[in-house]
């Protein structure tokens, strides 16, 4: 009785075994394999500056989370570039950030983002990105010519920023009326400001002509009487200090081709 048993166990057992073969030859004996999410679409999309398709196709690829790393690297890249070429720049510098928590060491790809934060004119973010690229390449040529740029722009940023809301001459020594005017306000500060440095410029560039001198003196002799006139009518009926320093402004602008 117990060896019929033991056969009847047996024959289940090659039965459960020959059936779990059959099952093993009809998959092909290996695991479903993954499917391979394929960046060559997207790439060509890119390339070829159609936005619409690269939309779709570089998306099929960046919101796959079976996409491997360096596709996804190149995905993103090709697809923060051509964003940037549409004046996307909102969506370059997403993918371009996106990229770069990928792979920090890519000075390329700082450099380029460092110019869309610029583009965008957050200047001191530019500046982080350009210098980021410097510090991984330090021969990088874009970044270096970006970086300097920035430096020069930012120096001439602050200087202006040191005498914003300061006249051409000293306060403290301001006797008459409409410059004690001139000091209380700030546009009208500006504004003064920028009048004299139209006009020495003006002086200047008439100096370094060929035949300078009477010009030059006519300049200057125009720019004595606009404030001898200034003083003069100061706090007159119907005279518009500001109005009067505008006009000033624009035709110095208009001698000297700025």
């Amino acid at each position: 009785m117990r060896f019929q048993n033991l056969v009847q166990l047996s024959g289940a057992v090659l039965l459960y075994a020959v059936s779990l073969s059959s099952a093993h030859a009809v998959t092909g004996g290996e695991p479903a394999a993954v499917t391979q999410v394929d960046v060559a679409p997207c790439l060509a999309a890119a390339a070829a500056d159609d936005l619409d398709k690269a939309n779709s196709t570089c998306a099929a690829v960046i919101d796959n989370e079976k996409t491997a790393k360096a596709d996804l690297l190149k995905a993103l890249i090709a697809r923060a570039a051509l964003m940037a070429r549409h004046d996307q720049i909102d969506r370059a510098i997403a993918d371009d950030s996106r990229a770069l928590l990928l792979d920090s060491t890519l000075a390329d790809l700082f450099n380029a983002r460092g110019e869309l934060w610029l583009k965008k004119g957050d200047k001191p973010k530019a500046v982080q990105d350009f210098a980021a690229a410097l510090k991984i390449d330090p021969n990088h040529e874009k970044a270096k010519a970006n970086h300097k740029a920035m430096a020069r722009e930012l120096e001439r940023i602050g200087a202006q920023m040191a005498v914003a809301g300061k006249p051409s001459f000293n306060c403290r020594s301001a006797r008459r009326a409409v410059e004690k005017a001139i000091c209380a306000n700030r546009e009208l500060a500006d504004l003064d400001r920028e009048v004299f440095a139209a006009n020495a410029r003006a002086v200047r560039e008439a100096q370094s002509m060929r035949n300078p001198s009477p010009n030059a003196r006519a300049l200057q002799r125009e720019q004595d009487d606009f404030i001898t006139r200034r003083n003069a009518e100061f706090g007159r009926p119907g005279y518009d200090l500001k109005k009067s320093m505008q006009e000033r402004l624009q035709r110095l602008n208009g001698v000297d081709g700025h």
